[in-house]
């Protein structure tokens, strides 16, 4: 099972591979309006993805958010520059999520905060607890 370090590495690097599509000086402007939503679709799984684990607050996530959730607009030059606009904010929020990822567990969600795992003692005692209900439980039924 992966760590949640090591998922949001990967969520950074598959975002920035997709921004470098985008922004990147040797790749060509995306031909077709097929090619344009394919590439708005991806970054906005990116956007997804990568908010997930940040607190709501975030300037870079709001703002990716609005981009996200508008449509690509018709007609050649506003797609390209959506989609360069799109690409741009999730580069923001990638930097944002390794910012937040460097500086610890206090800038992620509570509720993406990693969970310690019990201790082996602690299983065990849990397990003994549980016998110990059980078996006084059935001692006290009265018998038919």
């Amino acid at each position: 099972m992966e760590s949640a370090e090591t998922l949001k590495r990967n969520y950074v690097a598959a975002a920035a591979d997709t921004v470098a599509l985008v922004l990147a000086d040797d790749s060509p402007l995306p031909d077709t309006a097929a090619d344009i939503d394919d590439l708005a679709l991806r970054l906005r799984g990116h956007i997804s993805q990568l908010g997930a684990g940040l607190l709501s607050d975030e300037p870079a996530l709001a703002r990716a958010r609005a981009l996200s959730s508008t449509p690509v607009p018709d007609g050649y030059m506003p797609s390209r520059v959506h989609l360069v606009r799109m690409a741009e904010a999730t580069q923001e929020l990638a930097d944002a999520v390794a910012r937040h990822a460097a500086a610890g567990p206090s800038g992620m969600r509570p509720e993406t905060r990693p969970l310690r795992l019990p201790s082996r003692d602690t299983a065990r005692v849990l397990v003994f607890t549980v016998a110990m209900i059980v078996l006084i439980l059935a001692a006290s039924l009265p018998r038919t």
